[in-house]
């Protein structure tokens, strides 16, 4: 007897999984675009993204495409629009970003398909290179780009995004961390507890700061530098918060020397739009949240065979350990600026690689 068919989202993500160039293509061609047959996977965890090569059409020449085919389960058809809705107000505004295509061809705004249950989108290829440090005109510049992004994000809501939540980031993943059996008993109890407190500090402080549409994983790796300039792209995870969310993932250390860099980026960011400094106090506290969200999301991913051979330590003792260690550091920070009214203790960088956090960790995809 047959196998009963798996429907549902078990189903979705055996089909998700399952991808092959063949049915990219096939997705590809039904939209009307004619392609070389030239296909290649592009590195990344979350989604599967593709680079494509179009025939030309109409005496101009063949071009690259990114088709992103969206992980099922993840985000509502209305959420992923949310994000292309954003990225069109960008573009229109001349910000550098990268918009979705139009599928159709035919200029009616058709930027996100479906194949088999699965949501798909294509985007224009540009070219470049992540900065591996940025100097301080590029840091200006950058600031200036970002404050544009923000007034843009300022104007309007995305009602189907999360918004930024100690508690959720904190408190609901380390209890899903529990509830999966992933925490060594020696780590459990006090991993618990520290994202407990970390939320208890900072709930306050998250409900005084102001709310706007932001990129939300703007780290160096999501800036790309090349012919067309600087470029910020993949806005996956587009969400809800403070502003500082950006700031500090562009700028992501806590020594002296990167505090100056944030410093700079912030003065090129205040000749377009006005920076809270308050919420600076917000940046351990959103170091945190990524350490947690971080180890969540890989543990929700972890029957999709890509995860287990990008994380061998995740289910080891000592990759727990660790993680408690900067949990508990991250709180010690977080209470120093409590008491002290936000200023709180510098640090060496201890864990630099803010990257990912359930988007396309591996930049290679944006080349």
């Amino acid at each position: 007897m047959a196998a009963k068919q798996k429907s549902g989202l078990e189903g979705l993500r055996e089909t998700f999984f399952a991808l092959t160039p063949d049915r990219i293509l096939e997705a590809v061609e039904s939209q009307g675009l004619r392609t070389t047959g030239r296909c290649v996977a592009l590195n990344s965890l979350e989604n599967r993204v593709y680079d494509v090569e179009l025939e030309p059409r109409d005496d101009a020449p063949g071009e690259r495409v990114v088709m992103k085919f969206y992980r099922p389960g993840r985000w509502s058809r209305e959420t992923i629009l949310d994000e292309h809705i954003f990225l069109a107000e960008l573009a229109a505004q001349g910000l550098p970003v990268v918009p979705p295509l139009d599928l159709t061809g035919q200029g009616d705004g058709v930027t996100l398909r479906e194949t088999q249950g699965i949501w798909y989108a294509g985007f224009p290829r540009r070219r470049g290179r992540p900065p591996e440090e940025m100097d301080d005109d590029t840091l200006r510049r950058v600031g200036r780009l970002l404050a544009g992004i923000h007034n843009v994000g300022a104007r309007g809501p995305a009602a189907h995004r999360p918004h930024m939540s100690p508690r959720r980031a904190l408190v609901e993943s380390a209890g899903e961390l529990a509830a999966r059996k992933l925490l060594p008993a020696g780590v459990e109890a006090r991993y618990l507890a520290a994202a407990r407190a970390l939320a208890e500090l900072a709930e306050p402080w998250f409900s005084a700061a102001a709310s706007i549409r932001l990129h939300g994983d703007c780290h160096l790796g999501n800036l790309l530098v090349g012919v067309d300039g600087i470029v910020f792209v993949d806005f996956d995870d587009m969400q809800t918060g403070p502003p500082v969310q950006d700031v500090w993932l562009l700028t992501p250390g806590r020594d002296e020397e990167a505090l100056r860099q944030r410093d700079v980026l912030l003065e090129g960011y205040a000749e377009l739009r006005t920076f809270d400094r308050a919420t600076l106090r917000l940046v351990e506290v959103m170091r945190a949240m990524r350490f947690v969200a971080y180890s969540a999301w890989i543990a929700r991913r972890w029957d999709d065979p890509s995860f287990p051979r990008a994380f061998p330590d995740f289910p080891t003792e000592r990759y727990w350990v660790d993680e408690l260690g900067m949990l508990e550091e991250q709180l010690e920070l977080v209470r120093g600026r409590d008491e002290s009214g936000g200023g709180g203790p510098d640090g060496d960088e201890r864990k630099q690689d803010v990257g990912g956090a359930g988007g396309e960790d591996d930049p290679a995809w944006k080349l």
